[in-house]
């Protein structure tokens, strides 16, 4: 298998607690971040400039992306243009439809072709990925994020609609693939068999990096010895039952 290092798909790091981005920030393999509006309540945050202001001060120099949150295109609009301004590798996450089922695609044409970098958000099928790629064809540097993830709690393999979506952006190559929302560690080694150009895991996810290409051996070991400490800081007894 291979090694981090050997990886051509970038690792972003998808949280908004600010300690634990910057402890990322300091791993040299991971390449950029991504935030969503879930993400940022259960960290807490309640000013989203101020949370955005003090993430950009602390890392400059990646790729970072920040979502709008309204329902309606118009102020969609309004709240991409300003976080575009918040920095220069700011990426504007837009979703790919509004809560009405209303596509995003002309507003994400807008956008990109005004040289805003977006972030299309929440994509699941082959029909949105194609669309969007028509909206940001010829425009801004651009993610299109589809949510694998999601899609393999349906019960259904992601891996060839990756793939697919992956044959779909060379129409663009200033688009960049996202697989989204990846549930194991596996899925960044299937991301880059693929050639998907990033993957976006939480920092629970990112914390197992250190078993890569661990002894099995080793981890079996690790695991018995789990079991047998956490058995016996239970307190668990089976002891002999006189039947006397």
């Amino acid at each position: 298998m291979k090694n981090l290092t050997d990886l051509t798909t970038k690792i972003f790091a998808d949280g908004a607690e600010l300690d634990g981005m910057l402890a990322l920030y300091r791993q040299p393999h991971i390449k950029g971040f991504t935030t969503n509006p879930t993400l940022m309540r259960k960290a807490g945050v309640s000013n989203y400039r101020t949370f955005a202001r003090q993430v950009l001060a602390a890392i400059p120099d990646r790729p970072i992306s920040f979502e709008v949150f309204s329902d309606e295109f118009d102020d969609m609009e309004r709240q991409a243009r300003e976080i575009a301004t918040w920095g220069e590798h700011v990426f504007v996450k837009i979703p790919v439809t509004n809560t009405r089922r209303a596509p995003a695609y002309d507003l994400i044409h807008r956008l990109s072709h005004d040289g805003v970098k977006v972030n299309v958000t929440a994509m699941m099928t082959l029909e949105q990925v194609r669309e969007v790629v028509h909206a940001v064809k010829g425009g801004a540097p651009s993610n299109v994020s589809v949510f694998a993830g999601r899609i393999a709690d349906t019960g259904r393999d992601p891996v060839p609609l990756m793939t697919e979506a992956v044959s779909i952006l060379r129409a663009e190559p200033k688009a960049e693939l996202i697989w989204a929302s990846p549930r194991e560690l596996l899925n960044i080694f299937q991301a880059d068999a693929i050639g998907c150009h990033i993957i976006t895991a939480t920092h629970d996810i990112l914390k197992k990096l250190v078993l890569v290409g661990k002894s099995l051996d080793e981890y079996s070991l690790d695991t018995v010895k789990m079991f047998y400490e956490d058995a016996r800081s239970a307190g668990f007894s089976l002891n002999v039952v006189s039947t006397a």
